[in-house]
Order: structure tokens, then sequence, then C-alpha cells
């Protein structure tokens, strides 16, 4: 291990791993990555606030400067939910989640596992119908928190990484007719989509 690697683990190690990408990366490690490379500064972590700047400046020997107001405001811990009478199932919230906190089914309500979610609200843009909101919550984000939220975002990549491999073979061979169906399927969730927005839009109060 060189010198840049092993400052990035220690770097990477004082960072929450909400791996939410208000810092303008796509997780936590590549942010520890750029601090390292000189081309980050230490203050783009909203979730780790003014403490993990402290804690980085002291590591890299930085100056500590406010929190970059473009990355976000910092703010207590938060939870995603879903409202259950509102979700349609599209999993997109699912593909969204970073550290795998959202269980559930295509075509099948969805639930957040609060002891897992880590607020990053990366699933709320993607919902169709809008049913997620993020919610402060009063369990506090612990080192063990960040552990273990690491541990499963390497996990997910890892799997996402091994069922791509296997769709590119599979790609490879596959007939026009699996082709078709396929299409077929994205269809059915865009059809799916637009009845929901349509619901969602004769539900709202005539404001005039």
């Amino acid at each position: 291990m060189d010198a840049q690697e092993a400052l990035s683990d220690r770097i990477d190690a004082l960072l929450p791993q909400t791996q939410c990408t208000r810092c303008g990366y796509r997780a936590c490690r590549p942010y520890a990555e750029a601090i390292v490379a000189g081309t980050a500064d230490i203050n783009r972590c909203p979730p780790g606030g003014p403490q993990t700047i402290v804690a980085l400046a002291a590591l890299t020997g930085r100056p500590v400067q406010a929190l970059e107001a473009a990355c976000g405001t910092h703010g207590p811990p938060a939870v995603a939910r879903i409202d259950e009478e509102a979700c349609i199932g599209c999993t997109l919230c699912i593909a969204a989640c970073p550290v795998d906190a959202i269980i559930g089914a295509a075509k099948r309500m969805h639930a957040v596992l609060p002891s897992l979610c880590t607020g990053c609200e990366l699933c709320v843009a993607p919902c169709p119908v809008d049913c997620i909101v993020i919610e402060p919550t009063d369990r506090e984000w612990t080192q063990r928190d960040a552990v273990m939220a690491r541990d499963r975002f390497v996990a997910r990549n890892n799997r996402l990484a091994r069922g791509e491999r296997i769709a590119n073979r599979t790609c490879a061979d596959e007939s026009p007719g699996h082709v078709d169906a396929r299409v077929s399927r994205q269809a059915r969730v865009a059809a799916a989509f637009a009845r929901a927005r349509a619901r969602r839009a004769a539900a709202k109060p005539d404001s005039r």
C-alpha cells in the first residue's frame, strides 16, 4: 500500500459513509481520494458537518473551512419513509439506494429499514409518485453505523458488477424474442408510471 492509498483510507474512515453524493463525488471513497489528490477541499461533506471538517483538517494539515454551501447544509441524522398506500412497487427506489436499505418486490409495496438507512435522499428523486419522505430521527449516527454502511455499499457494488457481467454474457446470445419481451416490460413499467401520475394529478385539489 502506497502513502496516498493509506491516506485515502484514513480520510475515508473519517467520513460518515452515507454515500449521498452531495460532495460531488459518487461515494465517500472517491471523495477521500480526491482530497488526497488535491482536487477537492475538505469542506464538502454536509452529513459530516463541522466535526468532520475539523477532523479532516487535523489529518491533512489543511485549514478548517466553513461547509461548502453548494453541497447542502448540515443537519441531524434522517431516514427515508415510504407511504405504503401511494407506493406502486416500481422498484426504482431499491435501485437507487446505495446501501440496500429498502426492501420490496416489483408491483409490491416497498419499505425502508430505518436501522440501515443513511438518509442519503437518493431514493426520493426517482420515485414517480412522490411517496418517499425524509424525516429526522433521534438515532445518532455512530462510527459503527458508518462502517456497516460502507460494507453494505461495497457488497452492493460487487453484486451489481457480477450481475452486469452475467447480463453482458447473456445479451450476446439473446434472441430477438427476448429483446422484444424486455422492451415490452419497459413499456408496461412506463405505462404504470403514467397511470400513477394521472391518479396523483386527479387527486390534487383545484387551486383556482
